[in-house]
């Protein structure tokens, strides 16, 4: 017997247990879908990573010793462009010959030159007296620095040997694509002397051997660069020169890099930092090697620098290595440029992070992952299935019930599932939907929405409150009545209470009632609105103005015209819900309404069509209305005398 007893405390305390334990459908098909899956996937997935792993690494070392082959060799094209052009111009008679004779073939000829390579930024000449020829190609940094005219494809500056007053005169020429010469600008006096330069010096003192100046800052275009120069073997004193951008060689670095975390570097002979791959550490590194000397010591805030400089101060042995960085390690490939002697001891370094080569280690891993996939693919597919069937269609009607709670009314298609449930629960909500939304029709929406909101409660319980109150009427719509057939004048009072209905609700009022012809607006209820009068005062010029154009718009498709007048007043009243148990109406009630509906039988007396009480003049302070003093009357109901105004829009102030 006790035994018995305890059974059904013992079966309510497990049944507690399971609804302590209860989570959506969901939830449970996703816990056994991914128990399956880890529980059969996880052990191929890792022999697949770890074998990817070992992979990656191997590939990674092969593809960084290429990288860093492949970038020396492209840097040493860098400068071999310049030493081709260089010693191209100095075997050429062109810019060796007098310098102020056939500017438009030396023009010419160092357009084609600066045109053979992207990598020069500038081609020169220097003579032994001092007299000098520049041609630079049409680049943002020379447009802004010379501020050269539109059309501008390349420019010349020529420096003549000094005059009769001693003085030398820069002169730029700037010319189109076809050669032609566009504007020209005489500087002036200059004391710029080629012969004092570094790489004139260098060049006159390698005996025709050609030499290497820098890295240093453009004087003009305030660019790093190197110099190349040579002395031309028929001319002494006479030293062609080409500058070369390193920023150019840091976009090269830039672009060949081989992972998204990728670092290129570029070191010379002093194993002193000279390019490096990043635009902001290149800026900050720029300052730096503007300096004349070889020797300054430069620095950038590289994690990786520390940790390449060692294997630089050793052996310089090209090939891959591995250091460690930021508790990272990457993969270091040493690459020296061997095809120039004049950049004999530069080394270039291309540095990334190992782990960024696992990623093609994921290939191996997906198909560790699809051979596991296709073990479990029918138990997967069968739960999908579970979860399109229940799950999708649940979270669907749950998603139509909350539209219906915000009064979100439009017609959506029917849930369909094979659980007859879920099919039975959709049906009811399409009926709640349809009967709310019929329910919305007859009364204001706001307050079916609190109906809604409400349950079972009284959502709309009697309260005073101050509202503003507009009634309209139609003038001789029973003459008008019986001059037309009932279908046409249905039809026709349909299109005018839809016109009326949008702009009430455009102005935040509510439509309580349509009295026959008339309509009995409300602000200010259900919901509350602080600036309730002015926008009730706006609405019903709005009202005017719409009823006037409809009117012209029936007068050229022969219908009779509704000529509406407007009573407007605003004041306390009890508004809420009012009537039967069984039946109720929301309503206001109050002198307040009185006096507005009194206010629109008025306007026959004065000829007026929108009619306002003092009330609704003084609590409208929006600038935009105009008041018509009319007078005081009497309204029926009322035993003292009001102020009435007839409501105007105030003219606009032309500008």
């Amino acid at each position: 017997m006790g035994e018995r007893d305890q059974a059904p405390d013992g079966l309510s305390a497990r049944a507690a247990r399971r609804r302590d334990w209860a989570r959506p459908l969901r939830f449970h098909l996703s816990t056994v879908i991914v128990a399956l899956l880890l529980g059969i996937s996880l052990p191929l997935t890792w022999l697949a990573h770890d074998q990817g792993t070992r992979l990656a690494t191997s590939a990674a070392s092969e593809r960084m010793s290429l990288l860093g082959q492949r970038v020396a060799a492209q840097y040493e094209a860098v400068f071999r462009d310049g030493r081709t052009a260089v010693m191209l111009a100095a075997a050429a008679d062109t810019l060796l010959e007098d310098p102020t004779g056939d500017m438009a073939g030396k023009a010419l000829f160092l357009d084609r030159v600066l045109d053979s390579s992207p990598h020069i930024d500038g081609l020169y000449a220097a003579h032994a007296d001092g007299s000098f020829l520049h041609g630079v190609g049409d680049t943002e940094a020379w447009r802004r620095a010379l501020d050269a005219p539109q059309g501008t494809d390349h420019a010349v500056r020529s420096i003549q040997p000094a005059g009769e007053d001693g003085a030398r005169h820069s002169v730029w020429r700037f010319l189109t694509i076809d050669g032609r010469e566009l504007a020209r600008r005489d500087d002036g006096a200059t004391r710029f002397d080629p012969r004092r330069r570094p790489w004139y010096r260098a060049a006159a003192a390698a005996g025709g051997a050609p030499v290497t100046v820098g890295p240093y800052t453009m004087a003009t275009t305030g660019q790093l660069g190197l110099t190349i120069a040579v002395e031309a073997p028929d001319a002494p004193g006479a030293v062609i020169g080409a500058d070369l951008l390193l920023e150019t060689l840091s976009d090269l670095l830039s672009r060949e890099a081989v992972s998204p975390r990728a670092r290129g570097y570029v070191f010379d002979e002093a194993m002193r930092l000279i390019v490096h791959s990043d635009p902001a550490m290149m800026a900050a590194l720029l300052p730096q090697l503007s300096a004349r000397s070889r020797h300054v010591a430069v620095s950038v805030d590289d994690p990786l620098l520390p940790a390449i400089q060692p294997l630089l101060a050793g052996a310089r042995a090209p090939g891959l290595h591995r250091i460690e960085a930021g508790g990272e390690t990457y993969l270091l490939a040493l690459e020296p440029v061997r095809g120039a002697a004049e950049l004999a001891g530069t080394v270039v370094a291309v540095a990334a992070p190992l782990s960024d080569f696992t990623a093609e280690s994921r290939l191996l891993v997906a198909r560790a992952l699809a051979v596991s996939l296709g073990l479990i693919v029918l138990g997967v597919l069968s739960a999908l299935l579970v979860a399109r069937l229940v799950s999708r269609s649940l979270t669907q009607l749950a998603d139509d019930a909350a539209r219906i709670g915000d009064l979100d009314l439009e017609t959506r298609p029917l849930v369909s599932s094979l659980v007859a449930e879920i099919n039975t629960l959709a049906g009811a909500l399409a009926t709640a939907r349809t009967a709310i939304a019929s329910f919305a029709l007859y009364v204001p929406r706001e307050l079916v929405r609190k109906v809604v909101a409400a349950g079972r409660q009284d959502p709309a319980s009697a309260e005073r409150r101050d509202v503003t109150v507009l009634f309209t009427d139609i003038r001789d719509f029973t003459t008008l009545s019986e001059q037309h057939a009932p279908e046409e004048v249905v039809a026709l009072l349909s299109d005018y209470f839809e016109l009326l209905n949008r702009i009430v609700e455009a102005h935040d009022g509510v439509i309580v009632q349509f009295l026959g012809d008339s309509i009995y607006a409300m602000w200010n209820a259900p919901e509350s609105n602080p600036d309730h009068v002015a926008d009730a005062c706006r609405c019903t010029l709005a009202l005017t103005q719409a009823v006037a154009a409809f009117n012209a718009e029936g007068r050229a498709a022969g219908r009779p015209e509704l000529v509406t007048r407007f009573g407007l007043h605003t004041g306390i009243a009890v508004v809420g819900s009012v009537g039967a148990s069984t039946r109720r109406q929301y309503t206001a009630i109050g002198d307040t309404i009185n006096v507005a509906s009194r206010l629109e039988g008025l306007n026959k007396e004065f000829g007026t069509t929108a009619m306002t009480s003092e009330a609704v003049r003084q609590a409208a302070r929006d600038g935009a209305f105009l008041f018509r003093p009319l007078g005081s009357t009497r309204v029926k109901g009322r035993a003292a005398e009001i102020a009435v105004y007839e409501l105007l829009a105030k003219p606009e102030t032309p500008a």
